[in-house]
């Protein structure tokens, strides 16, 4: 059994992918705290300290929760249009064997022994071939195809390796 679809991204599923990344990871993470440490302090030194302090605590606070996702948004928009191959269709065919990704004459295959893990999220499904990098699907454009894929993966990968309801 193979599923076979079309995928083409857009900045917006680039964006939520960097956001899982982000946000998922140790840096995602620290900028919260941090943020949320910074509006402790201008708020227990308000009275003590001036009022400009206060107000350049607040403003480093918003800085740092709106830095990242702003980045992000830009860079994802950046990366699809930069990106030649990233712009147009990906075609994908997965089955027993593993994903066939191709584009025109090129095409490459992940074998699934090669996945790293699966992950599905509220909008996506990320199948990571490292750490690092991984195939976005857009659920939306998957469509009907996800059950069979997700069913499929959880037959083909250990459990540990797939995040997929």
């Amino acid at each position: 059994m193979t599923i076979e679809f079309d995928i083409t991204l857009t900045p917006g599923d680039m964006y939520r992918f960097n956001m899982y990344q982000t946000y998922s990871g140790f840096h995602g993470w620290f900028s919260i705290v941090v943020s949320v440490l910074i509006f402790v302090v201008a708020y227990t030194t308000r009275a003590r300290v001036e009022a400009v302090y206060t107000v350049l605590y607040v403003l480093f606070g918003v800085l740092f929760l709106v830095y990242l996702p702003v980045t992000l948004l830009l860079r994802s928009k950046h990366s699809i249009a930069a990106s030649e191959v990233l712009s147009r269709p990906l075609h994908y065919a997965v089955g027993e064997e593993g994903f066939a990704v191709t584009q025109g004459e090129e095409g490459a295959k992940l074998p699934w022994n090669q996945i790293y893990k699966m992950v599905a999220t509220k909008s996506n499904v990320l199948v990571y071939s490292n750490r690092i990098n991984a195939y976005v699907i857009p659920r939306e454009q998957l469509g009907d195809k996800y059950e069979e894929l997700a069913a499929l993966a959880k037959r083909q990968l250990p459990g540990y390796r797939v995040k997929i309801k």
